[in-house]
């Protein structure tokens, strides 16, 4: 009888080799490491989605006070006169405040001027209001929690400060910039600067 040679090989007793599998607490131990790491990915892309947010937020002030230096160069009658000079002017949601000066500009913004109508003659003080109102729409819906504020000094010529403030969340990437967070909103009764970042721009109309 002829024998194939696995079964010479299996008839001769010699022993068979056994394939070992992994055991369960090699397997519970890469699960570990898997989960650690996939943790590890999420934290870091929630971060990037916090990095990006906060940056578009703060490109969207910098345009804001771009467009109102604009809007202040072209009715640059009001602005270079003297009736802004030593005013402060307040925006917060969609209201306008103005003191310290201004007071034609604090009577234009009473009165609420629509300068949109054909119909309507809008002066320079008026045109100035109507700017005003309008920017505190555009930044509502674009920045939450702001605070704008334009400080026009006395000098001749005339010039103004345009500072805007906004609250943000930011996700902190280690321990280390979540205790420092957490100990500067202790050291402070108010958002820190980490939280409400600001941006600020100079304009001589």
């Amino acid at each position: 009888m002829y024998l194939t040679p696995s079964r010479r090989f299996a008839a001769s007793g010699a022993p068979r080799t056994h394939v070992q599998g992994f055991s369960l607490v090699e397997v519970l131990v890469a699960l570990v490491v898997l989960g650690v790491g996939l943790l590890g990915i999420a934290k870091l892309e929630g971060a990037a989605f916090s990095s990006t947010s906060v940056a578009a937020r703060r490109s969207l002030a910098a345009l804001e006070a771009d467009s109102l230096a604009a809007s202040m160069h072209v009715n640059r009658g009001y602005w270079s006169s003297l009736d802004p000079a030593g005013a402060t002017i307040t925006v917060t949601t969609n209201t306008v405040a103005v003191a310290g000066a201004g007071a034609n500009l604090a009577t234009a913004v009473a009165a609420a001027p629509n300068c949109a109508s054909n119909t309507t003659f809008c002066s320079i003080q008026n045109m100035a209001a109507y700017d005003l109102a309008n920017w505190a729409l555009a930044l509502q819906a674009l920045l939450p929690n702001y605070t704008a504020t334009i400080a026009c000094g006395t000098g001749t010529p005339v010039s103004c400060t345009i500072n805007i403030g906004w609250s943000e969340n930011a996700v902190a990437v280690n321990s280390t910039e979540a205790s420092a967070a957490s100990a500067a909103s202790a050291a402070s009764a108010t958002l820190n600067a980490f939280e409400y970042p600001s941006y600020t721009l100079y304009v001589q109309p």
